[in-house]
Order: structure tokens, then C-alpha cells, then sequence
């Protein structure tokens, strides 16, 4: 089910990463916090219990996944998880490499910021992108083969 005023149901709410058929992963485009990955449900359900139970296994396997590729490329890193569905009821989890010099830490992303961002780390960074997405889409990969869906 898709709904026309859900803004996860029309976008992919962000750079798509990885996709599979019940749900997709894309980097979100905050240059703030450049390795910040969103699981999401293909279809539209408002919360976590709405999705079947085997869907729920396979998200909970990528979130996972997504969280295992940022920790072996960013071993410095805090790895946060979220998933409100506030703003948006369609239920996504939110997967975001933290750090000690980013402008929120120990903050969430969505408080207050603590200090001006660290261009120098920012930059170092957003260069790792391209082995970070493949990183995760290779870990969603292998999530789901081993989960069987």
C-alpha cells in the first residue's frame, strides 16, 4: 500500500543505496552528517507491529547491516539508531555514524548543536562515501540471502 501524501511512499528519501522487495536503503543528503543511512518499508505502514513478522526480521537484519558496515569502516565512530515515524508515519529506521568532533555529539542529530562542524573531518568523510554505499549494499546483500527472503 502506498499513500499520496506520505513523503516515504512518493521519494526515496534519499540517495538509494541498496533495494530489495519489501525495503530499500538510502544515504540521507545532510552534509552535517554525511553517513547517515535510512532503512525503509516499500510498503506503508505507520508502525513496526504493522509490518508482517517476516518483514520485520529482514528490516531488523539491514538495520543491523547498515550498522556493521559503518563500524568497519568508521571503527571510531558511535553508531546511533532511531526510528520515530513523528514527522513521517511510515515506518523507516534511521542508522547514523556519530563522532566526538561533530557539531551535535553527544546530542542527537535533531538537538542542539554543540559546536561548529570539523570541516577537515567533514571532508575526509564525504570520501569515504563511495566505500561506505557499497560497503552497506553488499551487508544488505548478505543480510537477506542469509535470512532467506
Amino acid at each position: 500500500m502506498r499513500l499520496a501524501d506520505c513523503e516515504l511512499c512518493l521519494q526515496p528519501g534519499g540517495l538509494p543505496v541498496w533495494e530489495g522487495a519489501a525495503w530499500r536503503i538510502v544515504r540521507v543528503a545532510d552534509p552535517s552528517f554525511p553517513a547517515f543511512y535510512r532503512v525503509i518499508s516499500r510498503a506503508h505502514h505507520r508502525e513496526w507491529t504493522d509490518v508482517p513478522p517476516g518483514e520485520r526480521r529482514v528490516g531488523m537484519a539491514l538495520v543491523e547491516a547498515v550498522e556493521e558496515a559503518l563500524r568497519s569502516l568508521l571503527p571510531e565512530s558511535k553508531i546511533n539508531l532511531a526510528s520515530f515515524g513523528n514527522v513521517v508515519a511510515h515506518v523507516h529506521w534511521h542508522v547514523m555514524a556519530r563522532f566526538a568532533w561533530d557539531s551535535h555529539f553527544p546530542q542527537p542529530l535533531w538537538g542542539l548543536a554543540q559546536r561548529e562542524a570539523d570541516e577537515a573531518h567533514l571532508e575526509s568523510l564525504v570520501r569515504l562515501l563511495p566505500a561506505l554505499d557499497q560497503a552497506v549494499r553488499q551487508a544488505a546483500s548478505q543480510a537477506v540471502a542469509s535470512s532467506g527472503a
